[in-house]
């Protein structure tokens, strides 16, 4: 629909652009004024209702040049289907009049207006807002700034009223109240005003703990723990829980509730755990450390989290800065979990924590010392080469006169595994009796091979390779322990133990005053008869780590004891001279080396000598003079020389030629090439005299592992016993998994590998042990997580 001005307005229109005084045009009447803006504006919206900005008039009056005398057309047909009449026009004005207080309220406060009231809107462009609209916002954000500290103001006073109500309802006996009380309680921290009232209440908090250790019910445990969880937001809240003993409630939680452990690990509750530890409060401290036991056991990602969060330092710190028994206690039982890990074991070493944990052996908490011996014994393998440990070998030699057998079997142990290639620690325990002292604990032992067999270890490492040995192996004989010794070779003694008494007789033949004893107590008869027995075993296709390792035990020791005449003779009249020889085709170099050295101790003695001869023993020896092993050469021609003593001197002559072609041999192929033939010291010392003893004195330890065997070395200590996390104390195998294979603590003299297992010994004189092929009665007392 189109619309054209009237020609009089028009007129109107023009006549005003002509003049440029607007102060020479008449004033209308106000009706006519209203008119006037009805026509100009074609009933459009002035603006003041909607806000919409509209075209701003001419100051003087006038319209654009452009629209000077022309038409002016206007296209209603968008806003208006009809007509509008005056009447009509008048209506909308007072309606947006009367509307323009319920636009303002529904703009800013729409809460104050009934329901189904339609309040008319003046908004043309959706893309542009009214400018009542626009003042809203500001509005709306002061009503809701003003809302809120009321409301604040209501739920702090609505929570000041109902705690008193609610530490009643938390204390209830039934636990339905319980539990509907600490669901009201969680829904009151969801709100920050009444969180702070929960915070500043010591007794909710308190009250909080004690459901969460009392109930088992969930949603009572779900409604405490979220509230506790909504307060440690903030420190005030953080406060609060440690105030209320919340530590405990983790501590029963860790120790009741399955999956708790995790989700502590997981939530990095242990990184948490180590930093408390350098609080001073000892109480709090205790059960940190119990918190952080039941974490770390049997989990080894946990002890390298407390590692790396340095965990030893302040564990090892705790032992020596406090007495108060339970910490104490505590703290032990966290340093003995991380002592059987590898990572953690030479960490608190380095830290101290051997001397930190012999300060406490003279306790009067048995298990206080209990657990410090099990840590230490765990440790001692890390702590051979440890200085300073004078204290604890003192210590230890005093706990051996304990009656707990735990007490005496751990310092046994720890004193086995210190005196290993040690020669400070091993004068230190000969001077302060220990000596003596072992040989009282393996005679009140009896047939407790937990005790025995680091007993006698013990023994073979004081009487070996230190200015005190010889001291060492008479006091021994003085203390009339040869005889218990000698005994520990019958039944039921297992392999490991058997091991051990034979190092330690080796080494008490080295004391000429022990040669008698030792053959009147029976020692000779039972090692040619052990020897003999695993020969037969190995010719009879059933050799193995075992008898190989235990043919070359006995002939070590024989060796030794060939030394004395009357031993050389009951040796003789076993007819053992030719297992020996047949030892000599053997391919292992050190039973060649050991064969042909009791060989040349026999051959002193002409019968002997003879016998060796007639059982053909010239053709292996001449054989081994090209050994590249220095040391069976050398035995070899030792006994050809004293074979040839009575023989014709062509014979002599042509012996000579032959050994001389041998060394020059040798010698161009540089095979001894700076007195070494690519062979240990310990080779060495057969070229001096008195070379047995040389032979079997020195020389890298032996290495036994319970990861399997290794190629034999010679020498008298051996590394010292690993710890094995798997096994329990004085239990058979408890606690046992696939990679805890058991081996025993102690086999570690003679350089023989480890056997398979530590089944039962089921021999007489004439019968050699079986090899063990069970692991089922190992003494287990070592190492535990418990």
């Amino acid at each position: 629909m189109s619309y054209q001005m009237p020609q009089q307005n028009r007129n109107i229109v023009h006549n005003q652009h002509n003049s440029y005084n607007p102060a020479d045009l008449p004033m209308p009447s106000a009706k006519e004024q209203t008119m006037m803006w009805q026509q100009n504006s074609y009933l459009c919206d002035s603006g003041i209702q909607s806000g919409v900005v509209t075209q701003v008039p001419s100051l003087n009056g006038r319209e654009d040049e452009e629209m000077d005398g022309e038409q002016l057309m206007f296209d209603l047909d968008q806003g208006f289907s009809q007509n509008i009449t005056q009447d009509q026009i008048d209506d909308m004005n007072q309606q947006l009049s009367q509307t323009r207080s319920q636009r303002i309220r529904a703009a800013m406060f729409p809460e104050t207006l009934d329901e189904g009231t339609e309040i008319p809107s003046t908004q043309f462009d959706p893309q542009q807002q009214t400018a009542v609209q626009r003042l809203a916002e500001p509005s709306q954000m002061l009503k809701h700034a003003v809302v809120n500290l009321i409301n604040y103001q209501d739920d702090a006073e609505l929570a000041t009223r109902a705690i008193p109500e609610l530490i009643k309802l938390l204390n209830d006996e039934d636990q339905v109240i319980v539990s509907q009380a600490a669901t009201m309680v969680l829904q009151l921290s969801k709100k920050e005003a009444s969180r702070h009232a929960i915070m500043n209440s010591p007794q909710v908090v308190a009250a909080l703990v004690r459901a969460i250790s009392k109930s088992n019910d969930l949603e009572t445990t779900k409604g405490a723990v979220g509230t506790l969880h909504y307060l440690s937001h903030h420190r005030q809240g953080l406060l609060a829980i440690f105030k209320s003993g919340a530590i405990t409630t983790l501590h029963n939680l860790l120790l009741h509730q399955d999956g708790s452990k995790m989700q502590v690990r997981l939530a990095g509750g242990l990184q948490k755990m180590v930093t408390l530890l350098q609080r001073n409060n000892v109480k709090f401290l205790a059960v940190v450390t119990d918190c952080l036991q039941i974490l770390a056991y049997a989990n080894q990602e946990s002890k390298l989290i407390i590692l790396a969060s340095g965990g030893p330092n302040e564990l090892v710190r705790i032992m020596r800065s406090y007495d108060y028994e339970k910490l104490l206690w505590s703290t032990s039982r966290v340093l003995k979990v991380l002592s059987v890990c590898s990572s953690n074991k030479p960490a608190i070493v380095e830290c101290g924590g051997m001397q930190a944990l012999a300060n406490h052996l003279v306790s009067q908490s048995n298990r206080l010392v209990q657990n410090c011996l099990w840590t230490l014994r765990n440790l001692s393998d890390a702590a051979t080469k440890v200085e300073g440990l004078e204290q604890l070998l003192s210590s230890l030699v005093q706990v051996l006169a304990s009656t707990d057998v735990n007490v005496v079997t751990c310092a046994a142990g720890i004193l086995s595994n210190l005196t290993c290639n040690n020669q400070r620690n091993k004068i230190t325990v000969c001077q302060v009796g220990g000596v003596d002292a072992l040989v009282r604990t393996i005679i009140g032992a009896g047939d407790r091979e937990e005790i025995t067999e680091p007993a006698v270890c013990a023994l073979r490492h004081l009487t070996s390779r230190h200015t005190e040995a010889e001291h060492a192996q008479n006091s021994i004989r003085m203390n009339n322990g040869l005889w218990v010794i000698v005994k520990l070779l019958h039944p039921p003694s297992r392999w490991p133990l058997i091991k051990a008494v034979i190092g330690l007789i080796r080494n008490l033949a080295l004391c000429s005053e022990n040669h008698a004893p030792l053959r009147e107590h029976g020692a000779i008869l039972h090692l040619v008869r052990l020897l003999s027995k695993a020969y037969q075993d190995i010719e009879r296709q059933r050799s193995s780590v075992a008898t190989t390792g235990s043919q070359q035990a006995c002939a070590y020791a024989d060796g030794y004891l060939a030394k004395e005449s009357h031993n050389r003779v009951l040796i003789r009249q076993q007819n053992v001279i030719p297992i020996f020889i047949r030892l000599l085709y053997n391919e292992i170099e050190n039973i060649q080396r050991v064969a042909a050295g009791v060989l040349c101790e026999l051959a002193t003695d002409k019968e002997a000598s003879e016998i060796i001869e007639q059982e053909g023993a010239t053709a292996p020896l001449t054989e081994l003079l090209h050994s590249r092993n220095e040391g069976v050469a050398t035995y070899a021609a030792a006994v050809l020389f004293r074979m040839s003593e009575d023989k014709p001197q062509d014979y002599k002559k042509r012996l000579s030629i032959e050994l001389t072609n041998s060394l020059s041999l040798r010698d161009e192929n540089n095979l001894w090439a700076n007195n070494d033939m690519g062979m240990g010291p310990d080779f060495q010392d057969m070229l001096v005299p008195d070379a047995y003893e040389g032979l079997y004195a020195q020389g890298p330890p032996s290495v036994h592992s319970s990861h399997g065997g290794r190629p034999f070395q010679q020498g008298y200590d051996a590394l010292p016993i690993d710890s094995m996390q798997c096994l329990d104390i004085n239990s058979p195998m408890a606690g046992a998994g696939p990679s805890c294979a058991p081996t025993s603590p102690y086999s570690m003299d003679m350089d023989v590998p480890e056997m398979g297992g530590a089944g039962e010994l089921n021999f007489n004189l004439d019968n050699m042990p079986t090899p063990p092929t069970d692991n089922t009665n190992l003494a287990a007392w070592y190492d535990t997580d418990c």
